[in-house]
C-alpha cells in the first residue's frame, strides 16, 4: 500500500512536520535517558498500531545498543523480568497516557507516584511531552499510511528534512 500523502511535499505540511520535529528534539536532548525514549515511543507505536513509528524507534534502539530480548518483550513489559523499576514507570505512563481514548480514565495516582519518584522535574515534563508527541506521531502515520519496513536507522532527521 502506498502513503496517501507525504506530510514533507507541501509548504503546510513541512511547517507541521519541522515544528513536530523540533519539539521532538528538544526532549531528545533532555536528561531523559535515550533508551528509556526509544522503548516509551516503540510501545506507544505498538499499542497505536503505527507500523512505521515502530519501525523507526526499533530499530534506533537496537542500532543504540538496545538488546532483541528487551526489544520483543516491551510489548509484555509487566510479565518480563529484563526492565527496570524506573523503565516500568515510564512504560506505565506511555500505556496510560496512550491509551486516554478507550474509555480510561487517564494515568493513575499508583503510576504517577511511581512516575515522580524515579524522575525529576525535567525528566516528568520529558516523559509527557514524549509521550504527547509520539501519539500525534502514530496518528498522522496511521492516517496518511505510511508503512515500516524500509527505515534505516538513524534516517530520522533525513525524514525531517
Amino acid at each position: 500500500m502506498e502513503p496517501r500523502m507525504n506530510l514533507f511535499a507541501n509548504e503546510t505540511g513541512a511547517k507541521i512536520g519541522k515544528r513536530m520535529f523540533a519539539v521532538s528534539q528538544v526532549i531528545h536532548d533532555s536528561p531523559l535517558p535515550k533508551a528509556i525514549q526509544e522503548l516509551m515511543q516503540l510501545r506507544a507505536s505498538q499499542i497505536n498500531g503505527c507500523g512505521f513509528c515502530v519501525d523507526i524507534h526499533g530499530k534506533d534502539a537496537a542500532a543504540a545498543g538496545e538488546t532483541a530480548a528487551r526489544l520483543n518483550l516491551v510489548s509484555t513489559w509487566r510479565h518480563s523480568t529484563v526492565f527496570t523499576d524506573a523503565e516500568r514507570a515510564a512504560l506505565a505512563l506511555a500505556e496510560e497516557g496512550t491509551r486516554i481514548i478507550d474509555g480510561n480514565e487517564g494515568v493513575s495516582d499508583e503510576t504517577w507516584a511511581q512516575v515522580r519518584k524515579h524522575y525529576d522535574d525535567d525528566r516528568t515534563i520529558a516523559l509527557v511531552s514524549l509521550i504527547a508527541m509520539i501519539n500525534a506521531t502514530n496518528r498522522l502515520g496511521v492516517i496518511l499510511n505510511n508503512q515500516g519496513g524500509a527505515y534505516e536507522p538513524g534516517d530520522l532527521t533525513t525524514i525531517a528534512g
